[in-house]
């Protein structure tokens, strides 16, 4: 039986799956990887963990048995790659077993800040009657501008067009299949934009994408939605343009300082905070199990990875 490093916490019925097929040698905090590393590294054959969650080259070399490493999410961007090819280990992700459910989020928060929900409910708590509340726009003919143009961001493209709206996109390069304006800076896709969601990839080259210029050129009409990586978003900017006024608001999945809470966001009224929930729903944290175990027979098989990194 293959000896699996769990380094991300899931649920009792999904890791059912994994205690089916594996000896699972569960360590989702720094104390318990530190120890099972130290006690267990040489019998690891198999490591799950998640984009944020990563795993180091040091961690890799004192696996010396290891021979798959795998992100649960889609996401990588902790992951030591070279390293771990160095040693012959094959990487794999869940490349879209979350999209939907990420898409859906995305959705949701937008809506949400638009229309002031949270704001709203806290008005009507308060004895506060619609007369006398400011009204807040809907969807239909707003543009939205999509900050990564890959398979989730396609998806939220495809949502917010059933709402009516219109599509611009910023990648690092024009997609023949994208239904929607493209725009080759962020900057650029701001100044055109109503609102904007954050649907890149995290790393080095996507770092504070969304900075003071690019809050600017949204404009105080604008919202911001992040289900990406907090990276991406330059946080001590958005509150500032937040507070100032300078965009209308802000609903965020993800931080810099996750999985702490945003300290300068919180007292902000026009912020809406969800904590990095966006891709969990009993569906897809199944198919990103179910994506795990399928790699790894994929690999016991011999046969190409269903989801390589």
């Amino acid at each position: 039986m293959l000896t699996l490093l769990l380094l991300v916490p899931i649920a009792a019925e999904h890791k059912a799956l994994l205690l089916e097929r594996f000896r699972v040698i569960e360590a989702t905090d720094a104390a318990a990887r530190a120890a099972a590393i130290a006690a267990h590294a040489a019998e690891v054959d198999l490591v799950l963990t998640n984009g944020s969650t990563g795993f180091r080259a040091d961690e890799i070399a004192a696996c010396t048995g290891l021979k798959l490493l795998a992100a649960q999410g889609a996401g990588y961007e902790n992951l030591d790659l070279a390293a771990a090819r160095a040693q012959g280990v094959a990487t794999c992700n869940g490349a879209g077993t979350n999209d939907d459910c990420v898409a859906d989020h995305a959705l949701a928060l937008l809506l949400s800040s638009l229309r002031a929900l949270p704001q709203q409910g806290a008005a009507l708590r308060a004895g506060i009657w619609r007369d006398d509340l400011p009204l807040y726009p809907n969807c239909r003919g707003r543009r939205l501008g999509v900050l990564g143009f890959g398979t989730i961001g396609r998806k939220i493209a495809r949502r917010a067009t059933a709402f009516g709206m219109l599509i611009g996109y910023h990648n690092r390069h024009p997609r023949e299949d994208a239904d929607g304006a493209y725009f080759d800076s962020a900057a650029g896709l701001a100044a055109w934009a109503d609102d904007l969601v954050v649907a890149t990839p995290g790393g080095a080259a996507t770092r504070h994408i969304v900075d003071a210029e690019v809050l600017a050129a949204l404009g105080p009409g604008g919202h911001v939605v992040n289900i990406a990586r907090g990276s991406c978003v330059d946080t001590a900017a958005l509150a500032a343009a937040l507070a100032a006024g300078l965009i209308a608001g802000a609903a965020l999945d993800v931080y810099e300082s996750e999985p702490r809470p945003p300290q300068e966001l919180l007292g902000l009224g026009n912020v809406i905070l969800t904590p990095h929930i966006a891709g969990w729903s009993p569906q897809s944290v199944r198919a990103t199990v179910e994506n795990f175990i399928a790699n790894v027979e994929a690999l016991q098989r011999g046969e190409a990875l269903p989801t390589p990194i």
